[in-house]
């Protein structure tokens, strides 16, 4: 039932599961230093806190914790680890908003998507990796610490109308971040990777950025985009390189930058064209995608007996 003493109406069962689908993430500790275990110890006092903070409108999100994790390519990643309660009123936020903005996505954007996943991309890559001989391998440097607030708010509020809902997300954006020495730093752009709302806010960031842009000025060319990895099959070099220098410009007026040396130019070589790449394999979500001949039988019955043909295809 409504509470009348309280500004915003937020279902005590939306704060419950969302607790559960924190839990089952499992997840480290915050600045705070509190488990899960420990958020458990007084599981309903700590979920009344968060309800009835986010309905009067006077929940604060506490800093993320900066942790650094290693790169696959080298280097470190710094993610922004939310405290456990933290975590709660965020997946309150997500199971909001995400039905809303999930709706509007485009069928080729497939990360943090429910009933999408990288396996789904890979596969679609797959398949256009045989129609189309050239790809423009895509990475933004920085998605995730770079996105622009005013940017994204405005995508946000085209799609969200629930205004505690874009009072606490303003609140995350702004949310400081804990460095591992203990050093405090403000934020003035980004969204932590790490936090709960993150991803979401990533896909509508990059669903204006890229992926709207690319069926209104590239309808012809397929593409497929998970979170700041994407590709875009093309017809001819020429082609590929055109579009690299308009993605740039594009990603330039949404703040952002393309990789300079994970983004590439690869030919997908069939056998039959003369000359030398300097690419001709890429590597998307864990699969290498290479020039290679595969024996494909092809089965045809005779006499009742079958006849195996084996035809060499790319």
């Amino acid at each position: 039932m409504r509470a009348t003493n309280k500004p915003f109406h937020i279902d005590k069962r939306l704060v419950y599961e969302a607790y559960k689908a924190v839990k089952s993430n499992r997840g480290a500790a915050g600045v705070d230093e509190q488990t899960i275990e420990q958020f458990e110890a007084d599981l309903s006092g700590n979920l009344y806190r968060i309800w009835n903070r986010m309905s009067s409108g006077s929940y604060f999100p506490p800093p993320v914790r900066a942790v650094s994790i290693p790169k696959k390519s080298g280097g470190e990643r710094i993610l922004g680890v939310p405290t456990v309660a933290d975590r709660v009123a965020q997946m309150v936020v997500k199971q909001v908003i995400e039905p809303i903005l999930d709706s509007i996505f485009l069928a080729d954007s497939y990360g943090y998507r429910p009933n999408q996943s990288a396996l789904d991309a890979v596969g679609v890559t797959r398949e256009r990796c045989w129609r189309y001989d050239w790809v423009l391998e895509f990475d933004i440097r920085g998605l995730f610490d770079n996105i622009d607030h005013d940017l994204l708010l405005r995508a946000v509020r085209k799609h969200v109308t629930c205004k505690w809902v874009l009072l606490y997300i303003e609140r995350w954006l702004k949310a400081p971040m804990v460095l591992e020495d203990g050093t405090t730093v403000g934020r003035s752009r980004g969204t932590p990777q790490g936090g709960v709302v993150s991803p979401i806010l990533a896909n509508l960031f990059m669903h204006y950025a890229f992926d709207v842009w690319m069926v209104r000025n590239h309808p012809g060319l397929p593409w497929c985009r998970y979170a700041d990895d994407g590709l875009v099959h093309c017809r001819n070099q020429q082609e590929a390189e055109a579009l690299k220098s308009a993605l740039q410009a594009r990603l330039a007026e949404c703040r952002l930058e393309l990789h300079p040396t994970k983004t590439k130019i690869v030919y997908g070589r069939d056998g039959k064209r003369k000359g030398q790449y300097p690419n001709v394999k890429f590597d998307f979500l864990g699969f290498c995608f290479r020039p290679r001949l595969v024996q494909i039988s092809e089965t045809r019955r005779c006499s009742g007996a079958s006849i195996r043909r084996l035809v060499p295809r790319r």
